[in-house]
């Protein structure tokens, strides 16, 4: 693949020429292209992650959600690159005829997107527009920290992704209360992540996604991928579907300098770790070259 390509990969920018909240990107994850839908411009989380490349400490330019708007985005979005138009823009002229393929509609954006109020209204609507443009093979990927799922509204939102090839990706970067702090800093309990996670997937097969970093030059410890090997397996015990786990480290510039990427070698360990102690089908993807 070229420099150019590689670039793209990096290049995760929520900003789409007159766009407000519909983005394209070449996704790794994916494995082709993936449309971003960002539901949080305003960059307000219910986590603040040490390795989010969000900068929380400017002010957005848009600070609310306009759905009309969103959905013709989304619109012409999906009709640019179904038709192939993209490759001709100069950002994605130098992808991979292997990877010229539209993968998802991705949930995510610069904050946790299931706090969007209308969250199953928005649902149904991308779903009808997938289904206008005949892309049933197209997945709805729902990026998310689980924070939320008990809410009804996130519920009923869920339940739509059901029926749309929708995917969960839950993040999950810690087995211990005390690492999860260090990391994802959120006000909401550990625990709560965790039951959430655990009923999620007990109503449809999940992906865990997990981002392994070093802070202050520090790689998570023996113990503390052991606890989350524990998290992974009471999941699976209490009669939840993990389809996958996805074990990554820093791929672009983080808000905070501390945090750098682990090395090939050790993300393979940790997946070589986890595959032996659950089971469970594991994917690796590594940090900045």
């Amino acid at each position: 693949m070229s420099d150019s390509s590689l670039n793209l990969y990096r290049d995760h920018s929520r900003s789409w020429q007159e766009n407000k909240f519909v983005y394209p990107v070449l996704s790794r994850r994916s494995k082709g292209i993936s449309i971003g839908v960002n539901l949080n411009p305003d960059k307000i989380c219910n986590f603040d992650c040490i390795y989010c490349q969000v900068d929380r400490r400017s002010e957005s330019e848009t600070r609310f959600v306009g759905q009309e708007q969103l959905i013709a985005e989304l619109d012409h979005m999906l009709e640019f690159v179904k038709s192939g138009d993209i490759y001709q823009d100069d950002k994605f002229k130098e992808v991979p005829e292997a990877l010229r393929r539209l993968n998802d509609v991705a949930f995510s954006g610069d904050g946790e997107p299931t706090t969007y109020k209308n969250f199953d209204e928005l649902m149904q609507l991308v779903a009808d527009l997938k289904n206008k443009h005949e892309l049933d093979a197209v997945k709805m990927v729902l990026i998310t920290n689980a924070s939320m799922f008990h809410r009804p509204v996130v519920q009923r939102g869920l339940d739509i992704l059901d029926q749309n090839n929708g995917e969960i990706w839950a993040k999950l970067d810690a087995g211990t209360d005390e690492y999860y702090q260090l990391i994802d800093r959120s006000k909401i309990k550990f625990q709560q992540v965790l039951a959430n996670i655990t009923t999620a997937a007990q109503t449809r097969p999940i992906v865990i996604q997990s981002l392994f970093m070093n802070v202050h030059a520090e790689p998570p410890t023996a113990s503390e991928i052991d606890a989350y090997c524990d998290r992974l397996d009471e999941v699976i015990k209490a009669g939840g579907k993990i389809k996958l786990v996805q074990i990554y480290t820093i791929a672009r510039e983080t808000t905070e300098s501390y945090v750098t990427p682990l090395s090939d070698a050790q993300i393979d360990e940790i997946a070589a770790k986890v595959a032996e102690k659950t089971g469970l089908l594991t994917e690796v993807f590594y940090g900045r070259s």
